[in-house]
């Protein structure tokens, strides 16, 4: 099994969604994301320079996610998933977003991607 880092339940506040009402107030978005990351040689020196860094990960994704204001939440999978595959050389991620409270008497609904 291939090591990996996750995250989860990421929540952020941003413009999403197609209704007039939607595009005026930020709503939560809930993301969860998955990466293949080394773990054997952080581990073995126990030094974060040779990690990767996963909160410098969950501060872009904050940053981008709360800036942003697609209308899809398949939009914001696809530009999230580019930006960190770019940004931190990832060779792969899988990245699930949910959109909590979008239809009613359902707990959630989201989108999950896996890219590359």
């Amino acid at each position: 099994m291939a090591d990996k880092i996750f995250i989860e339940k990421l929540e952020i506040r941003c413009i999403i969604g197609t209704l007039p009402k939607e595009r005026k107030k930020k709503q939560k978005i809930v993301i969860d994301m998955e990466f293949p990351a080394p773990v054997s040689k952080p581990a073995k020196r126990d030094d974060l320079r040779d990690a990767l860094n996963y909160k410098k990960i969950a501060d872009h994704t904050v940053k981008f996610v709360s800036r942003s204001c697609f209308h899809l939440i398949e939009t914001l999978a696809e530009r999230l998933s580019r930006q960190l595959l770019k940004e931190f050389e990832l060779k792969r991620i899988l990245l699930r977003i949910s959109k909590p409270g979008a239809i009613r008497n359902a707990k959630n609904v989201g989108v999950e991607i896996q890219r590359p």
